[in-house]
């Protein structure tokens, strides 16, 4: 059998910028073996699977597959396949598209900003502030000066099926200079940190945008991805945990993949009411190429 399959650059302002995401289509009759065999054939950041049906609750089964494992969640590639699904699986018009991945039902909302262009947004599951660590360690591990770590808001991991730790940066030179070393690292994984460090400051590259993110991960050595969609999740929860936000309200643009010459958007709005905490991430999906999976 062939299944469709198309690519789109997700969180991109234009074409060949945020992070690439391959979407594969009628995955029902694929087996896990084949899911893993193909994302590693394309070798980006994910690869989603499309069940071809809605299931009883409305929502459509996405599988999402590293080149070394299936998770759980993670941001661009909900973006992405919600788009994907809304124009060639949804035969009428919406404006929503229900997800089920392994973290549960996620919604995705398509918008129309001010100024014509379509966002698509997603409302990050419920998710949990965990164990931290110290400057100096995540210092050896980035390569840094201890200095270059902020020590305003701790070093934290957060998760929602999967985790990352929050490490926050003092200068933009600082996350230019950071890199990930994996035997540095391996003291802080035999204590359960989970080897994905999101980086941020707040200076920026572009004046109009509020923060400067760089993601590094483990998935057959090190890896930097473009725009990390469920990291700035995460940090909604943590800044609205932290931080002194006016109202408990946060609306902020997120630059990243400038390092890696995909330069990304990601917009992030969170909300905090009493213990709740409502976080949505969101940004412009553009596609780019169609084709079969033989």
């Amino acid at each position: 059998m062939t299944h469709r399959f198309y690519m789109v650059d997700v969180f991109a302002e234009r074409s060949y910028a945020g992070n690439q995401l391959p979407v594969v289509l009628g995955a029902e009759d694929l087996s896990d073996e084949m899911m893993q065999q193909f994302a590693a054939e394309m070798n980006f950041s994910e690869t989603t699977f499309v069940y071809s049906m809605p299931e009883q609750d409305g929502g459509y089964r996405v599988r999402i597959f590293t080149p070394a494992r299936e998770i759980a969640f993670t941001g661009h590639p909900i973006l992405g396949t919600a788009w994907i699904i809304q124009r060639h699986l949804i035969t009428e018009d919406c404006n929503q598209v229900q997800l089920n991945i392994e973290v549960g039902q996620v919604s995705v909302t398509f918008e129309t900003a001010a100024d014509g262009k379509e966002i698509v947004w997603f409302q990050a599951p419920a998710m949990e502030l965990g164990q931290t660590s110290t400057a100096k360690r995540l210092a050896a591990v980035l390569g840094l000066k201890e200095e270059d770590v902020g020590t305003e808001t701790p070093i934290q991991v957060v998760s929602a099926g999967t985790s990352a730790m929050m490490v926050p940066l003092r200068s933009l030179e600082a996350l230019r200079r950071s890199m990930f070393n994996l035997d540095a690292f391996s003291s802080l994984a035999n204590e359960g940190f989970p080897p994905l460090v999101y980086l941020f400051c707040d200076q920026t590259h572009l004046p109009h945008n509020d923060l400067c993110v760089r993601f590094f991960f483990e998935a057959h050595g090190v890896r930097e991805d473009p725009a990390t969609g469920n990291g700035a999740a995460f940090l909604g929860a943590y800044l609205l945990e932290h931080q002194s936000v006016a109202d408990s309200v946060l609306n902020l643009r997120i630059e990243q993949g400038h390092e890696v010459r995909r330069p990304s958007l990601i917009m992030l709005r969170a909300q905090k009411k009493n213990a709740s905490r409502k976080v949505e991430v969101g940004g412009y999906v553009i596609p780019t190429l169609q084709g079969e999976l033989l």
